[in-house]
């Protein structure tokens, strides 16, 4: 793993995430609004989540970090990791599915699910890190965040 902060968008795997949801949104480029959903499956289709929320990976728990960091930065800032269209924002829409399962992910990392090996190695590996209060604050927000958009929509 290569990082040099404490959040997922701070890592190789976090820019791999960056990178394509940049390709994506250049996919979708006559729209001004793209869903959670539609890049959440494109996500599983390249490999950046398992079949199954059995199927654990570190590189599934970072994918799974960076893309709610991102929909975070959003709901912060309106923009996409820095970008908005030249023609107009972006309006990036979220269902509950996507943010259930945007939150099952953060939350089995947080209660620290165990892989094969019976360890969550993201968990594993920031536990010897002096980040680690950081990185556990960041997740917390995460998960918050995730909690609270949920909440926010029509029942």
């Amino acid at each position: 793993m290569g990082a040099w902060g404490y959040k997922a968008l701070e890592s190789d795997e976090g820019l791999d995430v960056v990178a394509f949801l940049q390709d994506f949104m250049e996919q979708h480029k006559e729209s001004n609004e793209i869903t959670l959903s539609g890049i959440i499956q494109a996500m599983k289709q390249q490999g950046f989540f398992g079949k199954t929320f059995e199927e654990i990976d570190f590189f599934y728990d970072i994918s799974a970090m960076a893309l709610a960091e991102l929909y975070s930065q959003y709901l912060n800032t309106g923009t996409i990791y820095g970008q908005e269209r030249k023609d107009g924002e972006i309006q990036w829409v979220a269902d509950e599915g996507s943010l259930t399962f945007l939150l099952r992910y953060l939350q089995d990392i947080r209660d620290e699910i165990p892989d094969q090996q019976g360890s969550r190695e993201i968990v594993e590996l920031w536990q010897e890190s002096k980040s680690w209060p950081d990185w556990q604050s960041n997740l917390a927000y995460l998960i918050q965040t995730m909690e609270q958009e949920i909440s926010r929509l029509p029942q």
